[in-house]
């Protein structure tokens, strides 16, 4: 794309006045994977809005030095950057913006490219060192016109800067925002390193420490505790009591006799005990040697929680991001009060800067002040109730069990999802805890009529926490009505008093029916809580199913592959993911690897939008792209299947360049779950055995379906699913994620013909 045409207003705005809009993007502190991607968003949001984005250098020493370390940003700039690590416009400490002196420099460096306007990405002391530039730029104004380095004109057309932060932090210590960009990436770093020590644990029956990033914040240590399996952890926000060792070792020991043969200890950096006094990893192995005549390893994983490739959030997540913080400093006028754009409850949405910085800042106090509870509460109530969750799951030792205990079946039902043997530990371990007596049905619904039904232990399932595929098995068949009287008989000889289901839609399906036909079955006046879990992604009352990120993270590591081979050729690939009616992994996938092109069932295809599509590819490969991605899912067209448009593709593009058409295929279905899918499930089958336990205490039996729907877990009806849901396309009303779809264009399509007025994505509380 030429520079000319970078600067074009998009029709609907008014390029005389919009045209003189530059906005400024700048990473500085630490590396966090994500970043690029924001930096991506901003400056073709910028484009697109018909704005000017200049990227500041080397962070904050290209606002200070000046000169070739302001980049005015063409579309080009940022291509081929979505995929990659770290910061492509860098990022460096600079002693001399500490000084007020070399803050001036920076205000004069911003006015003489014509910048007020700023996209600023770090962490609190970025933010911090952000907001005091916009403090003294007043001022410092002043003089520099006194000084004779600026004309009054150019100090009266950018009297304040307007400001905007997005937080990259590996570390997710912003308080007020529920996820920081890198968070999630550094988590896929830990959990592999997890994934892989526990094979060698196991083999040798060792115990491993395992040091985390985490300077005041134990999010990492804490969800990768959980979604490792691990047996303790050590974080700062809540500091082991006295005598932790001996407790331990004890843990330790149990654990081995109940037949784990590894033991994995998660230690944040900054974890200390109540005295304030560092917890290391060397202190808790000397500790361990001493008291179990045992020689943990030590592995500190440092800088590698930083490195490698973004996972699909990190992706998705900084472009909504970027595309909004651009969007936000474009309508931004002088009294404009400088904000962070956050996510809270799945929402994007705007937070005072300040408000923030100082509210992260006061955990550190807290934790000096040995003021753990509001350490902890400064998290938000997930991560609290994620501390107890590890509690009950890392326990070895089982509450004793009543003779009269109430009986709970767990199963799975429909299609394969990864994330399902994660589920199926937390329901065994959430249940044994209390007092219930675990059943496991094997095989989903056929294997319940056919008796195939064990009772399950702590240590049976042990080892399921990142195990990919369903130890218990998994059917798409589900009972026809003509056997509804051979099903309440299995149900009686299995005694069943309550039922897990951990599956797709035809496990909701079942139940629906089921619940309709307790008078003339009785056995089926048990209550049943659904967990919902589906690479789909289309299950009603749940923005997430447990099995779509993993598939996601999948999809978009094969589709980086992909790219990397038409790096020789120009070529065009149509990529097909599953989904079947539900367009949810192919916008995502489409989003998440910067393809140009998505076709999904919820929108339709028609051959006269083929014939504009084929258009503008040839146009681009006239221009000089070598490769042009477009993504479909399985059910975007009856008759324009994947080989279908890649021979229309091929056949109108006259050899000027070929085409690949890929199935992705059930390969989407494999692998071991991601970090999010096994915290994911954790959370999700504690509200279920939460919901059971209540209708179980209160006599009822009526079953229900649990979901997160904006960022909070909620327990609904099965019998009012058909309100939320198709039940013939299996779509959810109103699905979340079609509104994104524009946005792949903005950031994909630099000829898009958007109204970007109807893309305003925050969330105001």
């Amino acid at each position: 794309m030429t520079d000319t045409a970078a600067q074009s207003s998009p029709a609907h705005l008014p390029a005389d006045s919009q045209a003189k809009v530059k906005i400024g993007v700048l990473t500085s502190g630490g590396d966090a994977q994500g970043m690029n991607a924001i930096v991506r968003a901003v400056v073709r949001t910028s484009l697109q809005l018909g704005a000017q984005p200049y990227a500041f250098l080397e962070g904050w020493r290209g606002p200070v030095e000046g000169g070739d370390l302001i980049k005015k940003m063409a579309w080009d700039d940022v291509s081929s950057t979505i995929n990659k690590g770290g910061t492509a416009i860098g990022t460096a400490r600079s002693d001399e913006f500490r000084e007020r002196s070399g803050i001036k420099k920076a205000v004069k460096n911003f006015v003489l490219n014509g910048i007020d306007r700023l996209v600023v990405i770090g962490g609190d002391g970025t933010l911090t060192g952000a907001n005091e530039l916009r403090q003294l730029w007043p001022e410092l104004l002043a003089e520099l016109v006194d000084d004779g380095e600026l004309s009054p004109e150019q100090a009266a057309n950018h009297e304040t800067l307007m400001l905007a932060g997005v937080v990259g932090s590996i570390d997710n210590d912003l308080v007020g925002t529920d996820m920081t960009v890198g968070a999630d990436s550094a988590l896929h770093r830990i959990i592999e390193a997890i994934d892989a020590i526990q094979a060698t644990a196991a083999s040798h029956q060792r115990t491993f420490i395992i040091e985390v990033m985490g300077r005041h914040c134990g999010y990492l240590a804490l969800m990768s505790a959980i979604a490792g399996g691990c047996d303790y952890v050590f974080i700062p926000e809540l500091p082991p009591a006295n005598g932790w060792e001996d407790e331990l070792a004890e843990k330790l020991r149990i654990g081995r006799a109940g037949g784990r043969r590894d033991s994995l200890i998660i230690v944040a950096e900054g974890a200390t005990d109540r005295s304030g006094n560092p917890i290391t990893a060397q202190g808790i192995r000397e500790a361990l040697k001493e008291r179990m005549d045992e020689d943990p390893r030590i592995t500190s994983l440092g800088h590698v929680q930083r490195g490698g490739t973004p996972s699909a959030y990190d992706r998705w997540m900084p472009t909504l991001l970027g595309y909004t913080a651009a969007y936000e400093m474009f309508h931004a006028t002088p009294d404009t009060e400088p904000m962070i754009i956050g996510t809270r409850r799945n929402k994007l949405k705007r937070l005072p800067m300040m408000e923030a910085v100082s509210n992260t800042r006061a955990v550190a106090k807290y934790l000096a002040e040995g003021n753990w509870e509001d350490a902890i509460a400064s998290r938000g109530g997930h991560f609290h109730d994620m501390i107890a969750l590890f509690d009950t799951l890392s326990s070895p030792i089982a509450p004793e069990r009543a003779e009269d205990s109430k009986r709970i079946g767990i199963m799975h039902a429909g299609g394969l999802a990864p994330g399902m043997n994660p589920a199926a530990r937390a329901a065994v371990k959430l249940g044994i805890d209390r007092g219930y007596t675990m059943l496991g049905i094997e095989g989903g619904f056929p294997g319940l009529l056919a008796g195939n039904v064990r009772e399950l232990k702590w240590h049976d399932v042990e080892g399921w926490a990142g195990d990919g595929g369903a130890y218990l098995g998994t059917r798409r068949t589900i009972p026809t009505i003509d056997q509804y009287y051979a099903l309440g008989r299995a149900i009686e000889d299995a005694r069943l008093d309550g039922l897990i289901i951990i599956g797709g839609f035809k496990g909701y399906k079942m139940v629906y029916e089921m619940q309709r036909e307790q008078d003339r079955y009785p056995a089926f006046k048990i209550p049943m809580i659904l967990v919902p879990t589906s690479i789909d992604n289309n299950l009603p009352g749940a923005e997430y199913s447990i099995g779509a990120d993993t598939t996601l993270n999948w999809n978009t590591e094969t589709i980086d592959r992909i790219r990397q081979s038409a790096s020789a050729s120009r070529r065009c690939f149509v990529v097909e993911t599953m989904g079947r009616k539900c367009g949810y992994l192919a916008l995502m996938s489409g989003l998440t690897t910067g393809a140009e092109q998505v076709y999904l069932y919820e929108d339709g295809v028609t051959l006269s939008q083929l014939a504009r599509d084929t258009k503008k590819m040839i146009s681009s490969f006239e221009s000089g792209r070598q490769l042009y991605l477009v993504v479909r899912n399985e059910n975007a067209s009856e008759y324009y299947n994947a080989n279908v448009m890649g021979n229309i593709f091929e056949q109108e593009g006259n050899q000027l360049f070929d085409v690949r058409s890929v199935v992705l295929g059930h390969a989407q279905q494999g692998g071991n779950p991601s970090p999010f899918d096994r915290t994911l499930a954790v959370r999700l089958v504690d509200a279920a055995m939460s919901k059971l336990q209540e209708l179980l205490d209160a006599g009822r039996h009526v079953s229900y379906h649990v979901g997160m729907i904006d960022g909070e877990i909620e327990a609904r009806p099965i019998a009012h699913m058909n309100e939320l849901i198709d039940m013939d396309d299996r779509l959810p009303y109103d699905p979340w994620y079609l509104p994104l779809k524009d946005i792949v264009y903005v950031v994909s399509d630099s000829t898009a013909d958007l109204d970007l007025r109807q893309l305003h994505l925050v969330v105001d509380d």
